[in-house]
């Protein structure tokens, strides 16, 4: 690979070795290549298609002429070969050690951790509250981001190599039920959406993000809801509050729902425009400005806007009055001072989407066989980090049971 020293192997929170299994990929030998993606990569077909590829952005040929090897998309060809070929069959030489081990919660965080103590010798029951698997995976990333197909195929693998899953059943973590166990895994995530809590919030047509996107998947998994339960862009001037990822798929989504305008506001000033970011340089991650495919779609986006008060009729979102800000230091040090700029204005919206991130959750305290992982123990991030997550804590509760 010609690559010096590799530092994509310090940015991916899983370790993936990118060097070796592109080297087996650029020799044709996809099985190999799957082998040692594998190795440290529990699913590969989900990171290959919605990861922010950290390797990529630490990548040597990312320092000298911005253009990285193209890791996530090799992850992907590499892992669908694999499916084709009939290199990943389930493991049928699983030896039991007779411990039970309990995980809460199917995302990505609770897979993995599921899949490693599976492998190890566990017999596995995972708990989740929705009716299928694969947490923000599926009811929070849209379909044309991954296809639900692509979960299933491998929640399929799982349950063949041993795993069991129980749907629709939200599980209180108390010490009765710890005791069912040898250990229990807690991977619910962050279930609580950070709030805007303006005047008007009460009206008709204020939703949070997930509310729309989870139904929206939920229909297209053949769900049907009443029309006063559906959340839609069909006809509507839609403003989206918050410039991350999920705002982003807001905006895919609203477009294909059959929305008349999407803008999408940030708090935050706008990131510094092309590939490098002088606050964080190579190997770091750059804080730059992202453009999705959704937001080429057709969206108006703009930052330092405060958003003050969600506008009504007959208790109908009429519009959003907003009012553009900016940031000074805080002489005291801590975050900035923010500070009116401007004459506030109306934004007209008939449907506004919060996509403000979430509340890292609080936990009580746990019998001693209880580990919890993921965003339920960090706060919201990565499906790689919630994967490398849930990789670290089964290791910890096997060096727990093995004591």
């Amino acid at each position: 690979m010609d690559c010096g020293v590799p530092f994509c192997h310090w940015a991916c929170p899983l370790g993936n070795k990118a060097p070796e299994w592109n080297d087996a990929l650029y020799k044709g030998d996809y099985e190999l290549a799957y082998r040692l993606l594998n190795s440290t990569n529990p699913f590969p077909e989900f990171t290959g298609r919605i990861c922010p590829a950290l390797c990529e952005k630490a990548c040597v040929l990312n320092r000298f002429n911005h253009e990285p090897t193209t890791n996530r998309e090799d992850e992907c060809a590499i892992t669908e070969m694999a499916f084709q070929e009939g290199f990943i069959t389930p493991r049928t030489d699983i030896q039991r050690n007779g411990k039970k081990v309990a995980v809460i919660g199917a995302g990505p965080a609770g897979l993995a951790a599921a899949n490693d103590l599976n492998l190890m010798g566990y017999q596995v029951t995972v708990f989740e509250k929705n009716e299928a698997a694969g947490g923000l995976l599926r009811y929070g990333i849209p379909n044309f981001k991954l296809n639900k197909a692509v979960i299933d195929r491998r929640i399929a693998l799982l349950e063949q190599e041993g795993i069991e899953f129980k749907y629709g059943e939200a599980v209180e973590v108390n010490d009765a039920f710890a005791k069912q166990f040898d250990a229990v895994v807690i991977s619910t995530g962050t279930p609580t959406a950070r709030d805007l809590k303006a005047p008007g919030r009460e009206l008709k047509g204020v939703h949070f993000a997930l509310e729309m996107l989870s139904q929206q998947n939920r229909v297209l998994a053949g769900m049907e809801f009443s029309k006063d339960e559906r959340v839609t862009a069909k006809g509507k001037d839609v403003l989206v509050i918050g410039g991350g990822d999920t705002g982003s798929d807001c905006i895919g989504t609203a477009h294909r729902q059959g929305c008349k305008s999407v803008t999408q506001i940030e708090i935050m000033p706008k990131p510094v425009e092309g590939p490098e970011d002088p606050q964080n340089p190579w190997p770091n991650w750059p804080r730059t400005l992202k453009t999705t495919s959704s937001h080429e779609e057709g969206c108006t986006r703009r930052w330092n806007i405060n958003t003050l008060e969600f506008l009504g009729k007959d208790g109908k979102l009429t519009g959003v009055k907003v009012q553009e800000i900016d940031w000074k230091p805080n002489p005291e040090g801590g975050r900035p001072i923010m500070i009116e700029k401007g004459k506030p204005e109306i934004i007209k919206a008939e449907l506004v989407l919060l996509a403000m991130g979430f509340l890292k959750p609080e936990h009580p305290q746990y019998a001693e066989n209880v580990f919890v992982c993921g965003d339920a123990a960090n706060g919201a991030s990565l499906v790689v980090r919630a994967m490398a997550s849930g990789k670290q804590t089964a290791a910890k509760v096997a060096a727990y049971l093995n004591k």
